[in-house]
C-alpha cells in the first residue's frame, strides 16, 4: 500500500472513525483502526464489536493494499503534524511509514486478516431524514434513555415511523422523552429499537455535517445502518418489545405554567445546592401568578425560589427530581416551556410552547 493525502483529510476522517473504538480493548486489534487503499480512495474502519463506522477520502493512490494501525496514536501524530501532504506506505513486517516536509515516522500495525469482518446490511426497511431534524431530535430524546439497566429495552431508542413521520421515543422508566419528525421518505410503518450509545455517536458525526444534508437510514432484522456523506455506521438493534408507555401520557392537566427556560435552569440550581442531598427533591408548588420552588430541609440548610408566572387552571403542587427537569431543560431549545401538573401522583409534562413535536414526563416524588 502506497499513497499520498493530506493532513486534514487524514485527521477528518481518523476523528469521526475514533468514535468506534474504545479505550482499553481486551482484543489489540480493536484498537486499530483499518486503512484500506482502493482505486482513488483511501477508506477507515473501525469497530468495538457493537458498532462500525467506516469513512473515505480521496487521495493519490500509487499501491493498493491494506493495513491496520494503532488509532489513537495514529490520531495524535497526524494531529501533531502541519497541514500538509502526507506519504503513507505498508512495508514488510506490518509496519507503516508516514513521510512530511520535515519528518519521517514509522508505526506498528497488525495484518487486516485480523480485523473482525463488518456485517453487511440486508435491506428490510428504510427511511432518510434532514440531518438537522435528526440532529434536534436526538439532543431531545437520548437522554431519557437508561444508560446502565437490567432491562436493555430502556437502554435504547424506539424508532415508529408511519404516514411519513418518525416518532423517537426513549424511557428509563422515571422521565421519558418522544419527539416526532417528518422524514423525507420512507418504505412503510418501521419499529425498531437501536441502543442509546449508538444514537450517541450518530449526534456527534452529524456535527460534521450541514443541515441540509441527508441521512439514510437502512434497517434489516437485526441491524441498522446510518449513512451520511462519506461516512457510515453499522450498528446492532435491540430485540424485543418496547414499553407500551402511551397509557401513562397524561391526557389533560389541571395546572398550565409557562416557564421562561434560563429563568427555570437558574432557579433550580440555587435550589440543587441543598436538593441533592435529598435526592434532588424539589417542590413545586403553584398558587397564583407564583410558583415557589423549595426544598425539604437538609444537613446543610434549605432553599426557596419565588417566579412570577401567568398560571392557567387551579392552584396546585409536586415534588419533582431537580436533575430529570434540568436535563429537559437544557436540551429541549427555544426559549418557553409549558410545563403541567394533573395531581401529586400523576406525571409532570413538559412542551416546549412554541413547538408542538415534542413531549417529556417525568414521573412525580412523594410529598
Amino acid at each position: 500500500m502506497r499513497l499520498t493525502c493530506s493532513q486534514k483529510d487524514l485527521l477528518s476522517a481518523l476523528v469521526l472513525t475514533n468514535k468506534a473504538v474504545e479505550v482499553n480493548n481486551t482484543l489489540p486489534i480493536l484498537n486499530n483502526v483499518l486503512l484500506k487503499a482502493e482505486g482513488k480512495k483511501l477508506y477507515f474502519t473501525a469497530t468495538n464489536l457493537e458498532i462500525a463506522i467506516s469513512y473515505w477520502i480521496e487521495t493519490n493512490v500509487k499501491n493498493e493494499g491494506e493495513i491496520t494501525i494503532p488509532s489513537k496514536l495514529f490520531t495524535n501524530y497526524i494531529n501533531y503534524l502541519k497541514d500538509e501532504k502526507v506519504d503513507i506506505s505498508a512495508e514488510e513486517g506490518n509496519v507503516v511509514l508516514l513521510k512530511t516536509s520535515d519528518s519521517t515516522t514509522k508505526i506498528k500495525g497488525i495484518p487486516a486478516s485480523e480485523f473482525p469482518p463488518i456485517p453487511t446490511i440486508e435491506k428490510e426497511a428504510e427511511l432518510s431524514v434532514l440531518v438537522k431534524d435528526l440532529k434536534e431530535a436526538i439532543q431531545q430524546v437520548v437522554f431519557a434513555a437508561a444508560m446502565n439497566t437490567t432491562r436493555p429495552i430502556l437502554s435504547g431508542v424506539c424508532f415508529f415511523v408511519a404516514k411519513n413521520e418518525l416518532k423517537m421515543v426513549a424511557t428509563d422508566s422515571y422521565r421519558l422523552a418522544e419527539k416526532m419528525l417528518s422524514v423525507k421518505k420512507s418504505s412503510g410503518d418501521i419499529t425498531c429499537i437501536i441502543p442509546a450509545k449508538t444514537i450517541f455517536e450518530v449526534g456527534y458525526i452529524l456535527d460534521a455535517f450541514k443541515d441540509d444534508d441527508v441521512v439514510d437510514i437502512i434497517i434489516s432484522k437485526n441491524q441498522v445502518l446510518f449513512s451520511v456523506g462519506a461516512v457510515k455506521l453499522i450498528s446492532r438493534l435491540i430485540e424485543g418489545q418496547f414499553p407500551n408507555y402511551g397509557q401513562i401520557i397524561p391526557k389533560a392537566s389541571k395546572t398550565q405554567i409557562p416557564f421562561n427556560i434560563q429563568e427555570l435552569i437558574l432557579a433550580l440550581k440555587r435550589i440543587n445546592i441543598f436538593a441533592k442531598e435529598n435526592n434532588n427533591k424539589v417542590i413545586f408548588r403553584v398558587k397564583g401568578d407564583e410558583a415557589t420552588l423549595t426544598t425539604d430541609t437538609t444537613q446543610y440548610g434549605e432553599g426557596e425560589v419565588v417566579l412570577k408566572v401567568k398560571t392557567k387552571g387551579e392552584n396546585n403542587e409536586i415534588a419533582l427530581n431537580s436533575q430529570y427537569l434540568l436535563d429537559v431543560l437544557n436540551n429541549i431549545g427555544g426559549e418557553e416551556i409549558s410545563f403541567e401538573i394533573g395531581d401529586k401522583i400523576t406525571p409532570v409534562i413538559v412542551k416546549p410552547k412554541e413547538k408542538h413535536d415534542y413531549t417529556h414526563i417525568i414521573m412525580p416524588l412523594k410529598i
